[in-house]
């Protein structure tokens, strides 16, 4: 008779569809993805948690696009506050409305830009800033429960866990920044966020984005059937690092206003290079606080970024297999796309409407970017 120990192995083995007989040794069991029935359910456990992280990835998109929105309304600054985790409600009673009213009333912006506008005006913008606020806080529950649950389940891999608590540590870290920025603009010389904290709090969010959306891509769809030309990849990478440097440098226009500045195309006074490029001392001051420079630098690599992306789309259709061109093709359509936005949005100065609707379209460039990589990806790892 065996021993319990032994009775007890086997028989959880057989719950995972390990062992192809009972008398098979124990060391000699298959893996379980070897397994037609283990691989069906880890097949099931990915596309569940491929379909979360989606999703999740979906609610950063937004966030983002309600970030542009509480920026060029002014809203950013009408919470004093940082709650992460009791600031869900908003004010209930005149006397708390009242309470942050005043303490809006202490900052610079408030003195300098809205002084007068009074409590109805204070409301006005508080409503975007809280909706921001609570985005951010919702993210974080679908994050935390989806993460809980599914592992629950039994639907995450173990090999894929150490990337999850890697997200959930940056989308700690998110909110951090994203009071780290706000609290600038407390300071008694300004009347808006630092750009630089700014670009940090949207570098992270792009962050956030690409690794969730890669994520979810390799779980949902299986990896390309053949490796692509090696050189169209690479361009792809070249081309996707020039967009990511264009949506930073975009991170200054938009902290500094300098996108309503020279609101002509495509020259800026008259110039190409604009007049007062580099007045500034120490000279690399010019490329974050100079609102020439800063504009123009955005305008140059936005222009490379698109004339990258429309040689890719060109050796695409000449070389690639149908599944990596149509991926390079969309990358390039959407950096069109976000180009003449952007044109159409400064030439307009910068309405609420387009401003927001650039800011989003970034992340959808982004997003074609991790498209493109993932079919052009070749051999990959199952679970990352």
């Amino acid at each position: 008779m065996l021993p319990a120990a032994t009775l007890s192995r086997d028989w959880r083995a057989r719950q995972i569809g390990t062992v192809k007989d009972a008398s098979m040794p124990f060391d000699t069991m298959e893996t379980p993805l070897a397994n037609p029935r283990a691989r069906q359910a880890a097949t099931h456990g990915d596309r569940a948690v491929g379909l979360w992280l989606l999703t999740v990835a979906g609610m950063v998109l937004v966030m983002v696009a309600l970030g542009g929105a509480t920026r060029l309304t002014g809203s950013g600054l009408s919470i004093m506050e940082w709650r992460p985790f009791t600031g869900w409600l908003p004010p209930l009673s005149e006397a708390e409305w009242q309470r942050l009213f005043d303490l809006y009333r202490a900052i610079p912006q408030y003195r300098l830009v809205n002084q007068g506008f009074g409590l109805e005006g204070f409301k006005q913008i508080f409503w975007l800033e809280y909706l921001h606020r609570v985005w951010g806080q919702l993210i974080g529950v679908a994050f935390v429960g989806g993460l809980i649950w599914l592992w629950a389940r039994g639907c995450i891999r173990p090999a894929l866990l150490p990337r999850l608590l890697l997200l959930f540590a940056l989308g700690g870290l998110q909110g951090f920044l994203g009071w780290f920025m706000v609290a600038s603009g407390f300071f008694e010389h300004r009347t808006a966020v630092s750009p630089y904290r700014l670009v940090l709090h949207l570098g992270m969010a792009f962050l956030i984005f690409a690794l969730l959306l890669a994520t979810a891509l390799r779980l949902l769809r299986p990896a390309p059937a053949a490796a692509a030309d090696p050189w169209l990849r690479r361009g792809t990478v070249a081309v996707g690092a020039l967009a990511i440097l264009t949506m930073l440098a975009g991170g200054f226009v938009a902290g500094t206003r300098a996108g309503f500045t020279h609101n002509t195309f495509p020259l800026m006074g008259g110039r190409v290079v604009p007049e007062g490029y580099g007045d500034l001392s120490p000279w690399l001051l010019n490329l974050t606080e100079n609102l020439a420079a800063v504009q123009f630098n955005h305008r140059l690599l936005a222009t490379l970024t698109l004339v990258g992306a429309i040689g890719l789309a060109w050796h695409a259709m000449r070389r690639s297999g149908p599944e990596g061109r149509s991926a390079v093709v969309a990358f390039a359509i959407l950096v069109a796309a976000q180009y003449a936005l952007g044109v159409v949005t400064l030439l307009w100065v910068v309405p609420v409407s387009l401003g927001t609707l650039h800011q989003t379209m970034a992340v959808l460039v982004l997003a074609g970017f991790v498209n493109a990589l993932d079919r052009l990806g070749g051999r990959r790892r199952e679970v990352a």
